[in-house]
């Protein structure tokens, strides 16, 4: 039986964007409708992707914006990022892209495994961000994008899963079925 693999995640994005709603639907399956600002919280996790166990530990951040310095903790052995914004405020998606910006200052690498997250999907009439943008956003890092929202489990399931795989062909394990062979 292999080890689990540990993988630090950190979820990013500006306020209320729903990032704890997020990783607890995830963690304890349940959707958390108070709004409490997170100054920091950690959560740990043990996965299955694929047949490899990962015990995950996720630091859910505190809001960030436009202006936040980012903590030097937000970039030391954290393997994979979701940088989430709300589909119903333009101003987490001008943030999300700041503060993907300074990520990848941080870090120093022009890229990181990272999953772009549309949250609150379910508020249709609120809408303003559309899918289309988030994904064009996500393919411009080189990243992956999805639509979440914290109200359904399933989603909240899907974006961790997603990192997981993203980190994972960041480290050259990419699942069986997506190695393609090229003959040049």
């Amino acid at each position: 039986m292999p080890q689990p693999k540990h993988r630090k995640i950190a979820v990013i994005g500006y306020r209320s964007v729903g990032k704890s709603s997020l990783t607890i639907q995830f963690v304890e399956g349940q959707f958390v409708d108070s709004y409490d600002p997170t100054i920091e919280n950690t959560f740990n996790k043990l996965v299955s992707v694929t047949g490899q166990d990962f015990n995950l530990q996720l630091v859910d951040t505190a809001g960030q914006d436009e202006y936040s310095i980012f903590h030097q903790s937000h970039s030391m052995d954290i393997h994979g990022y979701v940088l989430v914004y709300s589909v119903t405020s333009n101003k987490s998606f001008e943030v999300v892209q700041a503060l993907h910006d300074k990520l990848l200052d941080m870090v120093g690498k022009i890229q990181v495994p990272t999953v772009l997250v549309g949250n609150k999907k379910d508020l249709h009439m609120e809408r303003v961000i559309k899918p289309e943008e988030g994904k064009k956003l996500a393919d411009s890092w080189g990243a992956a994008f999805m639509e979440s929202s914290a109200k359904e489990n399933e989603t909240a399931v899907e974006v961790f899963k997603r990192i997981i795989l993203e980190m994972e062909k960041a480290d050259g394990n990419a699942p069986p079925e997506e190695k393609k062979c090229a003959v040049m």
